[in-house]
């Protein structure tokens, strides 16, 4: 009895020991200080849902993601605020916002970048300038106009008649390029043209194809004919146009619109960015700078 009793109290002994060792060699988890940064935009949009809206901030040369975010219809962004580490937040030089596909798991931001700006101090005025293009240039205003003709539907070099079921970008005779001091996009972007037809019961605009030139074809000619098409960005209305749409452009609005070159973004409608339109057989078919998306699209970034 005795002997048992001595083994017992060893091993209490042995089990309070290793406890004891087990909660010294315990340690309490690292907490790394964080400080807020806080977003505010104009002009931002929704961007369905494919896509979101995500911050970096540029640390030694490299970006730090400061997380994403949506835009609903009202241009409510669904998120301000965000927690970041002090040390990466103080040692900031630069905010930049991006497009991202809404499923990417890519640790880097996309090339398709929307705003950016530098730290002076503690805030950052966030611009387009850097990362879409330049929209408000005094010294080489943008001009433009289109003329309406069928090039691709004139079998055998005869003209078919239907010339109002066209729309290109040049001027004649020539050709000659009609884009006159076209905004150079950055990298990320493109642009696109469109027609708004209706099909009786809503408008439907149709792509006329991306395009970052005012000379060279465009990406695209879902309506076109089987001809060859002028080396200028255009479209013929004269193909598989969806129901509802007879392809005829008289009195019909023509948008340039700027379209992010990212995986998810849509192709069925102008993105938000639609700074040039004209009316066809309205001022000799201008087509005229008329948003100035550098002067619409703003943001700051404070810290």
């Amino acid at each position: 009895m005795i002997k048992k009793m001595i083994f017992a109290s060893l091993a209490i002994g042995l089990l309070t020991t290793s406890c004891s060792s087990d909660d010294d060699a315990s340690t309490p988890p690292v907490v790394i200080p964080t400080s807020t940064l806080s977003l505010n935009f104009n002009g931002l949009s929704n961007l369905g849902d494919n896509l979101v809206y995500e911050g970096w901030i540029m640390v030694d040369g490299a970006p730090k993601t400061t997380g994403t975010f949506t835009v609903n219809d009202a241009g409510v962004a669904s998120k301000t605020t965000f927690d970041i580490p002090t040390a990466d937040l103080d040692a900031a030089t630069a905010f930049v916002l991006s497009l991202e596909p809404a499923s990417d798991s890519d640790p880097l931001p996309s090339v398709t970048k929307i705003l950016s700006g530098g730290f002076t101090a503690n805030a950052a005025s966030l611009v387009i300038n850097d990362q879409v293009g330049v929209f408000n240039s005094t010294t080489t205003p943008f001009s433009g106009s289109f003329i309406t003709a069928t090039p691709t539907d004139n079998t055998g070099g005869v003209d078919n008649g239907n010339d109002d079921q066209g729309v290109w970008f040049i001027d004649m005779p020539g050709p000659v390029p009609s884009l006159i001091n076209l905004p150079t996009l950055s990298a990320g972007w493109k642009y696109e043209g469109w027609v708004v037809f209706n099909n009786g019961t809503e408008d439907v605009p149709l792509s006329m194809g991306k395009f970052t030139s005012a000379t060279g074809v465009d990406s695209a000619s879902p309506y076109s004919g089987n001809e060859t098409a002028p080396s200028f960005p255009g479209e013929d209305f004269v193909n598989s146009l969806p129901t509802g749409i007879d392809g005829v452009v008289t009195g019909k609005t023509i948008v340039i619109s700027v379209e992010p070159d990212v995986e998810g973004s849509s192709d069925t409608k102008p993105f938000f960015f639609k700074p040039m339109n004209g009316i066809e057989g309205v001022s000799s078919n201008a087509v005229s700078l008329v948003d100035n998306i550098n002067v619409t699209v703003t943001g700051t970034a404070t810290r």
